[in-house]
């Protein structure tokens, strides 16, 4: 079975001296729970593995009886160290003051008790650790998939990534594109919507908010305004309710909108957004448009291509710990704009949308990048970028 690379990240971590407590992070559908269960295959040390899925949420007490179950099981196993991995942990109502608890407890006593801890909305996971476990846990962040892992593990060739995106569970049906769309529609946006996003976030138009990602998708990789975005939606609302929810969509990396590079922070903010999916199986499915129409359309197929490179940018972003921009003055722009501690690295994607641009000399000339870079015809082959490591350029 394809191991993805933040397994052995767990498998380290976990070998290691108690310290904190691991927590898998990332989106729905990218295999957190698959990794974790490899990683139990392969380790020596006892654990305890639980779901919180089927549990009633305002069964708090849940927490504390599986870590009883766990230090039990460890005791009578008279085991050096133990490992109890709760998954679909953001569930239960207030678990991270029930987790905070028990390992609390477990240090005062010295008790070599290992934790990891995973959930399906990486919304609730991230203002529990806020909240309650600053200081006591460590990330490992799993984006969507990547050109390199789809190909390896499902043979994917690079048109077909670009189309159907990064989900490893819809990558048996891609030669039924009816039944591909559902699978995504049903199993991974339905439940990303409707379980983790409107019961995360206090969601007071819920319609609002779906209309919103379902538009926001369809216009990957294009500039929209969101009073135009308003003009679009039926259901009521404003650009200070709109902005907040396509933050909230950001955060569950699902949607988000790229500011214009600045270096005024107002100009920023104020700017006209670019939006881009973290995954082109999202645009795919709202856009309409089949795999073939869009491969044979050049004007189209240049969205996906470009809508591909700005997902590969986003995922990474997490990792590397820089910003993503775009930038346009006039009709000239630079498609994507990484900056990182200050350290510029413009990216133009030719895939025929375009007949001519001047962004990137322009934008070299007033901003000074590190690297001005060229993806697609006449530049670096968008299969070769896309399996890129966006770190080995900015470190």
């Amino acid at each position: 079975m394809f191991k993805r690379s933040q397994f052995q990240e767990l498998k380290s971590r976990i070998s290691e001296q108690r310290n904190k407590i691991q927590v898998i992070s990332g989106p729905r559908q990218v295999g957190k729970s698959t990794m974790v269960k490899q990683v139990l295959q392969e380790t020596d040390i006892p654990y305890m593995l639980v779901s919180a899925d089927n549990i009633d949420h305002t069964n708090t007490a849940w927490i504390d009886e599986m870590w009883a179950t766990a230090r039990a099981r460890m005791k009578v196993a008279q085991a050096k160290e133990y490992l109890l991995v709760i998954d679909e942990v953001h569930k239960i109502d207030n678990w991270s003051e029930a987790v905070k608890k028990e390992w609390d407890e477990d240090t005062f006593k010295d008790l070599n008790m290992k934790v990891v801890i995973l959930g399906s909305s990486r919304l609730l996971l991230k203002d529990g650790l806020t909240e309650s476990l600053a200081g006591r846990y460590e990330l490992i962040r799993m984006p969507h998939w990547s050109y390199a892992e789809m190909h390896e593990a499902f043979d994917m060739d690079i048109d077909q990534y670009i189309f159907f995106g990064g989900y490893p569970g819809g990558a048996t049906y891609i030669n039924d594109e009816r039944r591909w769309r559902r699978y995504i529609k049903d199993s991974i946006v339905a439940p990303a919507i409707e379980k983790d996003v409107l019961r995360t976030k206090i969601i007071y138009k819920p319609a609002l908010m779906k209309q919103l990602f379902e538009l926001g998708c369809a216009y990957s990789s294009k500039e929209l305004s969101l009073n135009k975005m308003l003009g679009q939606l039926q259901d009521a609302g404003n650009v200070t309710t709109l902005a907040s929810y396509l933050t909230t969509l950001d955060e569950s990396r699902l949607l988000c909108g790229l500011q214009k590079y600045a270096t005024d922070n107002a100009r920023k903010y104020n700017s006209v957004p670019k939006l881009m999916v973290y995954n082109t199986a999202l645009f795919s499915v709202q856009s309409g448009v089949t795999f073939n129409k869009a491969f044979t359309t050049p004007h189209l197929w240049g969205r996906w291509v470009e809508s591909a490179v700005g997902a590969h940018l986003l995922n990474q972003a997490d990792e590397y710990d820089y910003k993503l921009y775009f930038w346009r003055e006039k009709d000239d722009e630079v498609d994507f704009v990484i900056d990182y501690d200050k350290q510029l690295i413009a990216i133009e994607v030719k895939s025929g949308r375009r007949t001519s641009n001047n962004g990137l000399p322009l934008f070299g000339q007033q901003f000074h990048p590190v690297h001005s870079l060229v993806v697609g015809s006449g530049g670096i082959p968008i299969e070769d970028f896309l399996k890129w490591d966006i770190g080995r350029l900015i470190f």
